[in-house]
């Protein structure tokens, strides 16, 4: 048995660690090879490419690489296709394994996409491109699937991984213990402007004035802002510079971000992933966001969906404000972030929601998506 995999970058690399580790009491014997990174590797993978060689940051660093990466592409299909796999499973990476996944599927090779892009926000003609590409799509979030099989591709809800991951009750006591934060009534609330450096230059000024302004009413409250790089943390201690705001209590803090939101009563979260993390570590939250006005625009005419966040999207209303561009007011952002900390009905009703969220979620991922795997390749 030869199961070709790629994966693109870091999550990618661990859903496909899952998925080999899941498949391998299934396929003792089989080998497991193509582009992955090191979790890959660590479960047995081949890597003929490591998985950094796909890694672009934006359309600049795209163009300029897209040499190279046009010629690990044809380098990689040169070798599936020499010595076929049984299948090939693409991992994320949408824009360079569809492409693969096409070819092969035309040269007879059962091929599988797993992680359905976000054609139900937007460019949902995508749906086409993706199901004569692949022969199952595997969809993290249960709505995907119906999006599919409507127009006859074959699609499988298999749950998302981090649901399996996180606790489905709240760990806050043990979280601010790790994090020297001392007192369960000590109100603590996470700041979280978002990954890319773009971002963060957007929504740090923003950040800045909200915490002063909640800082003003409630002095008691502790600020968690955890930053990924080393220059996203100076941005944003450069805007507490600017914004008289070095006196505060914020502690600036480099990743952890997932204990920032376990210990905290409430988060301020750049919208994506990180605010279905927040949902899954029972946060609730205030989801701002903040792009150039002709890219908000062209974005807002392409959204098939009212909202942008997450945890509003699976529970198909709005539980959690989202506080968009010009919405995005400091005023408004500590308004929503008081309501959390002192109202308890509203609190209590926002968490169960969370809770439904997250069981809907939690479905054993990898063994799931292991099983159609199986099935595709003959094995119950």
């Amino acid at each position: 048995m030869r199961i070709a995999m790629v994966a693109g970058e870091a999550s990618g690399d661990l859903l496909a660690a899952h998925l080999i580790e899941a498949l391998r009491p299934h396929f003792p014997d089989a080998e497991f090879v193509g582009i992955g990174g090191p979790r890959m590797q660590a479960a047995g993978f081949k890597a003929w490419w490591p998985f950094e060689t796909l890694a672009v940051m934006g359309y600049v660093d795209a163009i300029k690489r897209l040499p190279e990466l046009l010629r690990i592409r044809s380098g990689l299909l040169k070798r599936l296709k020499e010595n076929p796999p049984d299948i090939f499973i693409g991992v994320d990476a949408p824009d360079f394994n569809l492409g693969i996944e096409r070819r092969l599927r035309g040269a007879g090779i059962k091929t599988v996409h797993y992680v359905s892009p976000s054609i139900w926000a937007w460019r949902g003609r995508r749906v086409h491109k993706i199901g004569r590409a692949a022969s199952h799509v595997l969809c993290l979030f249960p709505f995907e699937p119906e999006l599919y099989t409507r127009h006859g591709y074959a699609a499988s809800f298999v749950g998302h991984p981090l649901a399996d991951v996180f606790p489905l009750e709240s760990r806050k006591v043990q979280t601010r213990e790790l994090l020297a934060l001392n007192g369960e009534d000590t109100p603590v609330v996470a700041i979280m402007p978002g990954s890319r450096e773009g971002e963060v230059r957007r929504l740090a000024p923003i950040c800045v004035e909200t915490i002063k302004l909640l800082a003003g009413q409630r002095p008691d409250v502790r600020f968690l802002v955890p930053l990924i790089t080393r220059v996203t943390r100076d941005i944003f201690e450069e805007a507490m510079y600017r914004g008289q705001a070095t006196n505060l209590k914020v502690r600036l803090q480099f990743g952890h971000a997932h204990e920032a939101m376990e210990a905290a009563d409430a988060v301020v979260v750049a919208s994506g992933t990180a605010s279905l993390e927040a949902a899954l570590l029972k946060c609730p939250m205030v989801i701002i966001y903040k792009m150039g006005g002709l890219s908000f625009r062209f974005a807002k005419f392409l959204s098939y969906l009212p909202w942008v966040g997450l945890p509003n999207i699976l529970a198909r209303e709005s539980i959690v404000p989202e506080l968009l561009q010009d919405a995005a007011k400091p005023e408004s952002i500590a308004t929503e972030l008081l309501k959390w900390l002192d109202d308890k009905e509203a609190r209590a009703k926002v968490l169960s929601r969370f809770d439904q969220i997250h069981l809907s979620l939690r479905q054993g991922n990898a063994e799931k998506a292991a099983g159609i795997v199986c099935g595709l390749l003959g094995r119950a």
